[in-house]
């Protein structure tokens, strides 16, 4: 059995739904030790991170690795056709949770990095971070990894997230940024009264349909040269109120706002700040607004490590990849402000669906591929 194989199953069955560890990162960390990587644990909150590096932090050219070991939870058991923390190998598919999002890419970059330094002596580093808090927050894990690397001095040039980016076939899919995630709580303040009597109330609800309406038909643009058009969504419209015949004394609302590189979160909320202040003068209402930011929007453009890649990929798998911005969030928000980063890694089909699976054949593809990205990095010199 092939040795990521083999590390998947057993990272499967690692019962780490964030923030569980299970012992999934001493698991890899065992690993990467008996490989020459100095290892070290990143406690942050109840987070268990991981950092490790083989070769001198002092290296001109580092490669580093990006991936998470926490998963979202698997949902009603009696839904899966097998035990979703079984890490069941049948025919050509691991089975479980996890097994897409992503501890198949752990377990390639895991095996990939250590099979080549054990033959290899690039000049040079590599290392690999590991975190329990990607599904999560996100705020015990690469945060702190990264704040630890500041504050002990180690550099990385360029990281490689293993994020499940491929969409039909392995390969075709490269991250080269994401959009950005703002989520703003609106609160809009009345007066509690009898149906029967509004005139004697303040109904929250008409100033915050008024201030819903205003920006749904705001449109923020139409796209830009490697993003698609932002998104603002409404996900929740609450008053907190049974009665038929009672006006309720507030009313709230969240919206989500997907962004892309030609706004950032601060003019965001100033743009949202207008809609608040044009809609309480007109209501003479009292609406108040907090605002959550997850992640600024990020582009890589071609650059050379990104064109090595994608000649890596086309050359390896026989495909041209496509260099895309769509999607989610992930780490690579955070590590952008740290070094140049892309995401690659497996079909995402199944990924946080009850019966997750993966293609054998697709992880083994997928640690050779990031093992001959780790050998083409290492022999060539521009960038």
């Amino acid at each position: 059995m092939d040795k990521a194989i083999r590390i998947t199953s057993e990272l499967i069955q690692k019962k780490t739904v964030t923030p569980k560890d299970d012992g999934a990162i001493k698991l890899i960390s065992d690993i990467l030790s008996e490989a020459d990587f100095n290892c070290h644990e990143i406690l942050e909150g109840n987070v268990k991170n991981l950092f490790a590096r083989w070769g001198s932090k002092d290296s001109k050219k580092t490669l580093g690795f990006n991936g998470h070991v926490d998963v979202v939870p698997p949902g009603e058991s009696l839904l899966w056709k097998f035990d979703p923390f079984s890490g069941l190998i049948t025919g050509n598919e691991i089975l479980g949770r996890g097994a897409v999002d992503m501890k198949s890419a752990v377990a390639a970059f895991t095996v990939a990095a250590t099979d080549f330094v054990k033959v290899n002596k690039p000049d040079g580093s590599i290392v690999i971070t590991i975190t329990g808090d990607e599904e999560g927050e996100a705020l015990h894990g690469t945060k702190a990894i990264l704040k630890w690397m500041k504050k002990n001095n180690e550099s990385v040039n360029h990281f490689i997230v293993g994020e499940p980016t491929s969409k039909i076939k392995l390969g075709d899919t490269i991250k080269i940024g994401r959009r950005g995630s703002l989520t703003a709580y609106f609160n809009s303040s009345g007066i509690q009264g009898h149906t029967a009597y509004p005139h004697l109330a303040s109904n929250p609800i008409n100033s915050m349909n008024t201030l819903i309406h205003s920006i749904l038909n705001d449109k923020l643009d139409e796209g830009s040269k490697y993003f698609e058009p932002s998104t603002a969504s409404f996900t929740t419209i609450d008053v907190d109120n049974s009665a038929n015949n009672v006006i309720p004394a507030t009313c709230k609302a969240t919206l989500n706002i997907r962004f892309n590189d030609l706004h950032s979160s601060k003019t965001l909320i100033n743009w949202l700040k207008e809609h608040v202040d044009r809609t309480n003068t007109v209501h003479q209402s009292q609406i108040r607004m907090n605002v959550k930011v997850s992640g600024e929007s990020f582009i890589n453009t071609n650059s050379n490590f990104t064109k090595m890649v994608v000649n890596e990929v086309t050359d390896r798998l026989k495909i041209k990849p496509i260099l895309s911005t769509s999607g989610g969030t992930s780490d690579a928000r955070f590590i952008k402000d740290f070094s140049e980063v892309l995401e690659l890694g497996l079909v995402g089909k199944t990924m946080h669906q009850v019966n997750e699976r993966v293609d054998i054949n697709d992880v083994v593809n997928l640690k050779d591929l990031y093992q001959s990205i780790i050998k083409r990095y290492f022999s060539e010199d521009s960038y």
